[in-house]
């Protein structure tokens, strides 16, 4: 039986890399998604307004872990063959997708109608009323809870070591079963965690205030 050791404590570390490259994947995807979601959430057309609001009640409705085994193991049932890094970040975009979109949603209809009804009486374009007008301020808004959303997304990259994806949770149990001492391994891996999490808290707080006191001005 091995001793945790300097070797060990790198090798967790050294996944901490595949966390931040696949919780990057999910917010990079998850905020391309979440536009398109909140643009159809927020449009006039009826069509898109349901098929969106089914996409987030589908994605918001089940556990990410479902959503991770239904594409890793879905997908060869389909003829699709399929990698952890692959249906981990499918699964990640597609959930997260769900809520940054609910999220630009609230912050685009936070928007004071006012605006809204100048940018009609200006007789601007749907695409031209959404760019020039719009998005800039519920942008804004957004900022916080987004920055906010990332710690989750980070944390929630901890369920793909279910699938086999070797990231700081995953390299923490292949650790553990070599050494069998799980409170020294996991608690370096919730250090790792916390390292990564909490200035994206500390910044979205921070955020949160300011917005905060400007509206009280």
């Amino acid at each position: 039986m091995r001793t945790f050791g300097f070797s060990e404590f790198l090798f967790i570390l050294e996944a901490a890399k595949w966390t931040v490259a696949l919780s990057m994947i999910a917010f990079i995807g998850g905020a391309i998604g979440g536009l398109i979601i909140a643009l159809c959430r927020t449009s006039d057309n009826r069509v898109a307004r349901l098929l969106s609001s089914a996409f987030i009640q589908i994605f918001q409705g089940t556990p990410l872990l479902l959503q991770l085994f239904l594409v890793f193991f879905g997908a060869p049932v389909l003829g699709l063959e399929i990698n952890p890094w692959v249906a981990a970040g499918a699964a990640l975009i597609l959930n997260s997708s769900a809520f940054l979109g609910e999220i630009w949603r609230g912050c685009i209809q936070a928007i004071p109608s006012g605006q809204w009804e100048a940018a009609q009486a200006l007789s601007l374009s749907y695409v031209s009323r959404m760019r020039d007008v719009i998005l800039p301020q519920a942008g804004r808004i957004a900022l916080a809870p987004t920055v906010g959303y990332m710690v989750q997304i980070i944390k929630g990259t901890s369920l793909a070591a279910i699938i086999g994806f070797v990231e700081v949770t995953r390299s923490g149990q292949i650790i553990n079963n070599a050494t069998f001492q799980p409170l020294i391994v996991f608690s370096v891996v919730a250090a790792i965690y916390f390292v990564l999490c909490w200035p994206l808290s500390f910044l979205a707080a921070r955020m949160e205030r300011r917005q905060a006191a400007a509206l009280t001005r």
